[in-house]
């Protein structure tokens, strides 16, 4: 069996737009992507890791355990053997009590691959290849987040090309979403079911092709 990592935040998790809701596991894109690589007979199983309000780097100053640095080596030895880690992290990085904008976020990013490269795994086991999605840009944030998330969307731009910056320099995969989905129009940050079904579309050959180096 190979075993993928998901690392991420809301997005991924499932979040209902302006919900405390969460989508089923074959709606997300996580277990629609595990879905579809499965349907050939492969013994592929995704591991979701998805925290609401993870950040990179940076702590949440009202909810501990958001900052996506800590926990990280464990959470990798606890998984292992993982043949991909996926991360989808960024946004969180822009909330209202952060001054992060584009560079430092991906910074953020860059961050985590060094950590993941630097994990004690047991002996014999494989260092995973990491695939970095940049998620859809943030359009104004409203409803239950909008405070929280509020010039958002002023920091957002550029993150794109600063994450493949930052993929081509630690010698990741890059994915950027928002050439396939957009964000909810519903909360301007997550992910319709839509957007879910086709990023799990969307992502499956460039996964595959990983998988198969």
């Amino acid at each position: 069996m190979k075993q993928i990592l998901v690392y991420a935040d809301s997005l991924s998790w499932g979040i209902i737009p302006d919900s405390r809701n969460r989508f089923e596991f074959h709606q997300r894109w996580p277990g629609k992507l595990e879905q579809l690589l499965c349907q050939d007979g492969s013994n592929i199983r995704i591991i979701e890791d998805c925290l609401n309000g993870r950040r990179t780097v940076l702590e949440d100053p009202f909810k501990p355990g958001r900052n996506g640095l800590k926990g990280l080596q464990q959470c990798i030895e606890i998984n292992s053997p993982l043949t991909l880690i996926i991360i989808m992290l960024g946004n969180n990085d822009f909330q209202t009590p952060h001054l992060f904008k584009a560079s430092e976020a991906a910074q953020g990013v860059a961050t985590l691959v060094q950590a993941i490269r630097k994990s004690p795994l047991e002996p014999g086991m494989p260092m995973p290849d990491i695939l970095l999605v940049c998620p859809p840009p943030i359009i104004c944030p409203k409803g239950m987040i909008a405070a929280k998330f509020k010039g958002a969307e002023l920091k957002w731009p550029g993150f794109n090309k600063a994450l493949e910056h930052i993929a081509l320099e630690t010698e990741c995969d890059f994915f950027d979403a928002g050439k396939v989905i957009t964000a909810s129009h519903i909360d301007g940050i997550h992910l319709d079911l839509e957007q879910h079904q086709q990023l799990a579309v969307s992502i499956q050959p460039l996964v595959i092709d990983i998988l198969q180096r």
